[in-house]
């Protein structure tokens, strides 16, 4: 492969170097992301939510444990993230399996988020059918009496799981659907950051 640059020997630095273009060029959720889950008996199911973190171990995104995506996870740990910028012409897929994070990495990004959204963890019961809009405002403004600053504990529900890859596919649109396809794929029981198998597809 020629065409190789140096970042693309590793597919968490293509990533990172893609991610960068697309905070400078994708106008709203740059690390917006499909993630995809199966129920036990195998009916795919897919949402759109926001990474929220990365590095040579995987990627984070946090959610209510308690939620349709943890009850599927927790039946079937295999995951499918699937990034999509539309202004660079530019998908990114990957495979793997979850693994929770930890308390202290849940406590750290539960308490940098905005106060109505920590309030907002308690006040949701994710997933669960919601009569009306009324009543998630009135659990809410419950909260918002319980804990009237800014020492609002975590939910022993909410915290967050790590995807950690098995294998990438990098999409670039070409001209005339002569798309480039470039994959990634750890060779089975590979220490992190290494192994990878890099490869083609057709478009």
């Amino acid at each position: 492969m020629a065409d190789r640059s140096p970042e693309d020997a590793d597919p968490f630095a293509k990533f990172h170097a893609w991610m960068a273009e697309a905070i400078e060029h994708e106008p709203i959720d740059p690390n917006a992301m499909t993630v995809v889950t199966a129920t036990p008996d195998g009916r795919p199911s897919a949402r759109v939510i926001l990474l929220k973190g990365v590095d040579d171990r995987g990627f984070v995104f946090y959610t209510n444990k308690e939620s349709r995506k943890s009850a599927e996870l927790a039946a079937n740990p295999c995951v499918f993230l699937l990034f999509h910028w539309k202004s660079l012409g530019r998908q990114i897929r990957i495979e793997g399996v979850v693994e929770h994070v930890t308390d202290a990495e849940s406590d750290a990004y539960y308490a940098s988020r905005p106060r109505i959204s920590r309030l907002g963890a308690w006040a949701s019961s994710q997933s669960r059918p919601l009569a009306e809009r009324s009543e998630l405002e009135r659990r809410l403004a419950e909260y918002e009496a319980r804990y009237p600053d800014e020492d609002i504990p975590r939910p022993p529900y909410w915290s967050g799981y790590r995807v950690i890859p098995e294998s990438f596919e990098f999409w670039q649109n070409m001209p005339y659907r002569l798309h480039d396809r470039t994959t990634y794929t750890r060779a089975p029981g590979a220490p992190a950051g290494a192994g990878w198998t890099i490869g083609k597809l057709f478009p």
